[in-house]
């Protein structure tokens, strides 16, 4: 009796992956490893066919417009080390936006330079010492920055052709697909969408040929209680209609993408907002937008980033929009433009930590599975805690994580489905694609698992005989200590080993680890990996 005891005790969190064929499908089966039997999980993993295929570019990210709040501080992005971390991340869109792009203007002031001459890139490089001034100086201003965004008072600024041109460079040198946000707060005394200023930056941009996409207002559903005014769906559309137009005349710009409307999460008060934009100007943008945050980074706790119900809200979130864009615009693309873990710029000491990666990566899984095309990561840099990269410009934590998912995760989705009536069974989440097929180290047909584990203690994955003996390389992500205070670290060991850069430019190699033949996967406690199973054959990865 006290042996059975001690094993419901503990049977909640011991599990043990079986995989077996059944019906043409591969099951992996999750038992309690106590030897006798007990709770199971069976995950049915459909090889056969590709449930949906998002974009090359479904990992993007996002720098916040509060950059631009002075635009000195937008030399930052010609640090070499940013533009390291930004380039391997590619294929990726960068968008440019955030609250502030409505509260700026675009003043030419004859201070420029064409961002895509040769050379470029080496003569914009940020000097050693100008770069430790700068990073000190955004240190004060993003103090500012939070205390506009507390009392919600924003102040108005503008910004030059310069920091245009700085803007351009980065996102060419460093490859990334740029995506420019307005300001749709320009309004006529009709409350319509005023166009003169976007009109003369569109006329500099198509000037040095620049190319790059376009949204136009940032979370419209906000805009009463940050500016003051109300703009419906209709309006918003129609202003959209407009933006389109002005983009038909252009010849560089013509068959660019737009992207809108960018409004907030649904909420009762604004429901209303998306279907009306939708029916309104549908037909102008690419891909449908709106933004996603779990929590109040003002009013939240570890546990919150660690709970499986937390985490299952998004698939609420996501349903309720796609829903309304195929029941108005069907067919129309979805993309999370703007999403992290906790609104109000993050959550201090826990945004930027490791916990904080359990919410990005189940996002990237479950966005992905429910039919999300690109999901853009709030923030490369700028104000705020849900950075990817440090006051020092050094990865954080979501940085590596983010580049392990560029690296080993295709663009094909394939049907992961979880059978249990184990209590614990939303606490470990387990997603599949095809392997990056770019990624010319594995074969084709290789297929990459990736888990999250919210539990505390270790679960233990098993294959079966069948492929037993398939090439499987871990790449297991943990806190650098053990233990849950350790959940609040800004560092991330791969495989036991801390994660570094080895210099300003050069990342290091992200070596899996390549498991003996039969021999169980182990998943510790507190920790997400990827298991790519270089010998699966899956036909609809080859």
């Amino acid at each position: 009796m006290k042996y059975l005891a001690s094993v419901s005790a503990i049977v909640v969190f011991l599990l043990l992956f079986r995989v077996s064929r059944v019906g043409g499908k591969t099951v992996i089966s999750i038992d309690d490893d106590d030897g006798g039997g007990g709770q199971s999980i069976r995950v049915d993993l459909d090889l056969s066919h590709v449930v949906r295929v998002v974009s090359e570019r479904f990992l993007s990210v996002a720098i916040d417009a509060s950059l631009m709040s002075d635009e000195k501080f937008v030399n930052l992005l010609n640090s070499p080390k940013l533009r390291t971390l930004a380039k391997a991340l590619t294929p990726a869109f960068l968008r440019f936006g955030g609250t502030k792009q409505d509260f700026m203007k675009f003043k030419p002031q004859g201070r420029y330079f064409h961002a895509g001459d040769n050379n470029v890139c080496e003569k914009l490089e940020l000097p050693p010492f100008l770069e430790n001034k700068l990073k000190q100086e955004w240190l004060l201003q993003s103090k500012t920055l939070l205390q506009e965004e507390v009392e919600g008072k924003y102040k108005k600024t503008k910004f030059s052709e310069y920091a245009v041109d700085l803007l351009y460079a980065f996102a060419n040198c460093s490859g990334l697909d740029l995506i420019f946000g307005l300001n749709a707060l320009l309004r006529t005394p009709e409350n319509s969408w005023d166009s003169a200023n976007a009109k003369l930056l569109l006329k500099y941009c198509g000037s040095r040929q620049y190319v790059m996409s376009w949204e136009l207002g940032n979370e419209p559903n906000s805009y009463q209680k940050k500016a003051g005014i109300r703009v419906d769906g209709y309006q918003l559309g129609q202003d959209f209609v407009h933006l389109h137009q002005i983009l038909q005349k252009s010849t560089l710009y013509h068959s660019t993408g737009l992207y809108g409307p960018d409004i907030g999460q649904p909420h009762d008060s604004h429901k209303d907002l998306l279907p009306g934009f939708l029916e309104a100007g549908a037909e102008a943008i690419t891909a449908c937008t709106w933004h996603h945050y779990y929590v109040n980074g003002r009013d939240t706790s570890l546990e919150d980033f660690l709970n499986p119900v937390v985490l299952d809200t998004l698939a609420t979130k996501i349903h309720e929009v796609l829903e309304t864009v195929r029941s108005v615009s069907p067919g129309k693309k979805v993309w999370l433009g703007e999403t992290s873990s906790a609104y109000g710029g993050g959550a201090v000491g826990l945004s930027d930590t490791f916990a904080a990666g359990f919410m990005w990566l189940d996002k990237l899984g479950l966005g992905a599975k429910l039919g999300l095309d690109v999901i853009i990561r709030q923030v490369l840099i700028g104000s705020g805690t849900y950075h990817l990269v440090d006051d020092n410009l050094d990865p954080l934590p979501d940085y590596w994580l983010s580049l392990l998912y560029k690296k080993l995760v295709g663009p094909e989705v394939i049907k992961a489905e979880v059978h249990t009536n184990f209590a614990t069974k939303k606490q470990v989440r387990v997603y599949l694609h095809c392997t990056n097929r770019k990624s010319t180290h594995y074969k084709q047909g290789a297929v990459t698992l990736f888990a999250l584990n919210l539990n505390k203690d270790q679960v233990t994955i098993t294959l079966p005989s069948h492929i037993a003996n398939s090439t499987i390389e871990a790449f297991v992500l943990e806190a650098p200590e053990p233990g849950k205070q350790s959940l609040y670290s800004r560092s991330v060991k791969l495989n036991g080993e801390v994660l570094k850069m080895v210099d300003d430019r050069t990342l290091p190699a992200l070596q899996g680890s390549e498991l003996p033949p039969g021999e169980p996967i182990k998943l510790p406690g507190f920790s997400f990996a990827f298991f790519v199973i270089t010998d699966a054959r899956a036909p609809v990865c080859k």
